[in-house]
């Protein structure tokens, strides 16, 4: 008993304490040295290429959904091609809502995340 409350107890011995230091990032390291970079930010690049990759998922999915539906016009009446085409279509529908979730994921955490680091510049 004793060693399971000295257990709980040490840990709040050693929290950390907050600094009141603004986050450079290595940013200055980078803005002195002799590279020609363009002043955008790195995290609107980030952010970009999420974009740009959530797209390309997205279209591969309304492609795999145009292909379950091709299936099904194919399928002349066969039951076994029309559950096929069904599972394929049901596959694509749950993999876009996936990519839809994680991109507004994404833009929420890139969001929050922007803005603490604009306020604690400030």
């Amino acid at each position: 008993m004793l060693l399971a409350l000295i257990c709980l107890l040490i840990p709040m011995c050693f929290q950390a304490i907050p600094a009141n230091a603004q986050p450079d990032l290595g940013m200055s390291y980078i803005r002195d040295s002799d590279l020609n970079l363009s002043e955008a930010d790195p995290r609107d690049a980030a952010v970009g290429l999420i974009g740009l990759l959530m797209t390309f998922l997205g279209i591969i999915a309304v492609i795999i959904i145009l292909y379950g539906g091709f299936v099904w016009l194919t399928a002349a009446g066969n039951e076994e091609r029309v559950s096929k085409a069904k599972k394929i279509i049901v596959a694509a529908i749950i993999g876009l809502i996936v990519i839809l979730a994680s991109f507004l994921i994404i833009s929420f955490v890139e969001r929050e995340i922007t803005e603490a680091l604009d306020n604690a510049a400030t």
